[in-house]
């Protein structure tokens, strides 16, 4: 099978590249990874040195080049950053050309536009599969697990956490795409409340939960993510009669103050044009080269951190006519199988997507990742890649972690 990664010397991509000629996949032949740049690509073909790799240059607004490139692959990635107003252009050139798509989300906005074409794809007979990676797609996943254990849902609520135990960094180093970071603190998000979708406040939602070690206390809020959009819509999930998704969010405290201090100096307007000394720039594209400036002038100050990130969902229903609180959750930390990986747990949940749709996981249509794939073959490819899968994080016991929610002055402990 023939894989075209497009954007695929990017942080995200250039971790799916490498987990796509790994060991654990059987079926993939070839892997193209086309950039607008050839360097880059190239770069990080030479640099992995496997003979199924080659690099191509593209500029993906090119419609006969873009059609040129999917004539020769089996299933296109689309690793394009959502903002660079590209994701529909792909994506229907997918359909157009007949060839299965994924990504790695659109943002929830766009997210919503892709799925409105539903029918056009299943009549084509061609599947895409919509954010797929950590959050969404391995946080859809622990979702799904939830949802498949409870008679009737009330409510699934979702959180991420990412905890840095390195020593703080004295540069500032975005998690995963700038634009995105700034549209999550920076943006209203739809949360699906009293049986629908409502708009909330920026950075509002905050809450507390008591999770186990290394997390301890830790505080959420709300961020725009695709995951309300989706999940409580998804057939077996609003079926059991769901009231109420909402997700959260939890960066590491250092960096969260950074990206607080920087949206209270105005870069919460990211987008918006300013006159610099009669250059008109937009703010995201100056902080972005400022930041890119400062890494490669100070990278050598980073120190290795030390993530521990949780992907989790709470859900609250009935079974067997008794009113339940059960969770399941997906835990990543450091690992050597890690070397080279910008963001381990993202990269990876689109390469384990892949792998199963190429295994014959492939239905025409449009679908979010709790639509398309089971839990214990996805679920089982995450823990041969070092994750920790857990359906109700073990409570009780003198050496048990304390696990609970915390609002206000309360603590509520979460049963198993």
């Amino acid at each position: 099978m023939r894989i075209l990664v497009l954007g695929g010397a990017g942080a995200m991509a250039s971790g799916t590249v490498r987990d796509l000629i790994s060991p654990h996949q059987e079926q993939i032949s070839r892997v193209v990874v086309a950039d607008r740049l050839l360097g880059p690509a190239q770069a990080l073909v030479d640099s992995l040195g496997d003979p199924r790799l080659s690099a191509v240059e593209v500029d993906v607004a090119d419609a006969e080049a873009l059609a040129h490139l999917l004539a020769d692959c089996d299933l296109c990635i689309n690793a394009v950053p959502t903002f660079a107003g590209q994701q529909m252009v792909i994506f229907d050139a997918c359909r157009q050309a007949g060839r299965p798509y994924v990504d790695y989300g659109g943002m929830g906005v766009l997210t919503v536009e892709q799925k409105k074409h539903h029918a056009a794809w299943a009549k084509a007979g061609v599947t895409a599969v919509l954010g797929l990676g950590a959050d969404p797609g391995i946080s859809n996943m622990v979702c799904r697990a939830v949802a498949e254990r409870l008679d009737q849902i009330d409510r699934i609520n979702l959180f991420w956490v990412a905890k840095n135990f390195g020593a703080p960094s004295p540069v500032l180093v975005p998690p995963y795409s700038l634009a995105t970071l700034l549209a999550e603190y920076a943006n209203p998000s739809q949360q699906f409340l009293e049986g629908r979708l409502q708009e909330v406040g920026p950075r509002s939602g905050q809450e507390v939960l008591i999770l186990p070690e290394p997390w301890g206390q830790t505080e959420f809020m709300y961020t725009q993510h695709s995951e309300p959009l989706t999940v409580p819509f998804s057939q077996g999930i609003r079926d059991k009669g769901i009231r109420e998704f909402t997700w959260k969010l939890h960066l590491p405290e250092h960096e969260h103050r950074s990206w607080l201090a920087l949206c209270s100096a105005g870069f919460d307007d990211y987008d918006e044009p300013i006159n610099v000394q009669g250059q008109i720039v937009k703010p995201l594209d100056l902080l972005d080269a400022l930041i890119r400036r400062n890494i490669e002038r100070r990278g050598h100050l980073i120190p290795e951190s030390a993530i521990h990130e949780l992907h989790l969902a709470i859900g609250e229903g009935m079974i067997g006519g008794q009113s339940h609180r059960i969770n399941c959750a997906v835990i990543g930390g450091p690992n050597p199988a890690y070397a080279g990986f910008n963001d381990p747990a993202t990269s990876i949940g689109l390469a384990i997507g892949v792998q199963l749709m190429l295994r014959g996981g492939m239905r025409p249509g449009v679908w979010a990742p709790e639509e398309c794939f089971e839990t214990a073959p996805f679920f089982a490819e995450l823990r041969r890649r070092h994750f920790t899968v857990v359906e109700d994080l073990p409570l009780g016991g003198a050496h048990a972690p304390t696990f609970g929610r915390k609002t206000g002055q309360s603590v509520q402990e979460i049963p198993a």
